[in-house]
């Protein structure tokens, strides 16, 4: 079994530890900072075996140096963006496998929001550590890449298991999803989601992970139908004022 927890960094950055019950190991995916990480590993009695870097934004390794150096873990960082990660140990593309305990998580190339952009799939545990190209009704910024790149990340993403617990990277749920009413004002599975984020978020509570299952009932980027629309709808968010 593997426990994930949530660790909030910055003003909306989530990082996630991973634990496996099982063997004992321990990686912690895209970490802003490091203080709060080896605080929450150090509370559990857990050891960072690794680092898994989705991109190179500094939001998602800026804490890779001061774990490495407390730690001696491993960075695993993806091929494409090596010479902006000086931290990584391994460089990982599509096809790869990396493990934690006896999980293994599959390197999906996911290029758009950085150009060398990748996501670890645990397919036994229904896991997907997305970064920055998914959110709970929403996806990444087109940085270095394409409307057609982020197409079909969608369409890729949306093919995993309904069960798949997606996380993401930042809380942006509430202003994606009041995009999101105004993109597809007719959906009841949106309008009904609204009602519950915007509960959770009254009380201080975090939105993620979601799933697979609801992204693809909520999400109007995973929703849209063509190339055109979600670069039509990201244009659309990029301009949006909620």
């Amino acid at each position: 079994m593997i426990e994930v927890v949530r660790i909030p960094a910055l003003s909306d950055n989530y990082i996630w530890l991973a634990h496996d019950e099982t063997s004992g190991e321990t990686i912690v995916v895209d970490p802003a900072e490091a203080a709060p990480v080896l605080a929450a590993a150090q509370a559990r009695g857990w050891t960072i075996d690794a680092i898994w870097n989705t991109h190179w934004h500094p939001d998602h390794t800026g804490g890779n140096a001061a774990i490495k150096e407390a730690t001696g873990c491993t960075v695993i960082a993806p091929a494409a963006e090596a010479a902006r990660i000086p931290t990584a140990d391994r460089l990982v593309a599509e096809g790869d496998t990396v493990m934690l305990g006896d999980h293994a998580a599959m390197v999906l190339e996911v290029p758009a929001h950085t150009a060398g952009h990748i996501a670890y799939h645990l397919p036994d545990a229904a896991i997907v550590f997305v970064g920055d190209t998914l959110f709970a009704m929403g996806c990444g910024r087109l940085f270095e890449g394409t409307a057609e790149q982020m197409f079909g990340n969608m369409q890729r993403l949306a093919a995993l298991p309904g069960e798949t617990a997606v996380y993401c990277a930042h809380e942006y749920t509430q202003s994606n999803g009041r995009y999101a009413l105004v993109a597809e004002p007719d959906n009841a599975a949106l309008a009904e989601r609204m009602a519950e984020v915007d509960r959770m978020r009254a009380q201080g509570l975090p939105t993620v992970p979601t799933t697979i299952a609801l992204e693809r009932a909520t999400n109007p980027f995973m929703r849209a139908e063509s190339v055109a629309q979600l670069a039509e709808r990201r244009a659309a968010k990029d301009s949006f004022r909620s």
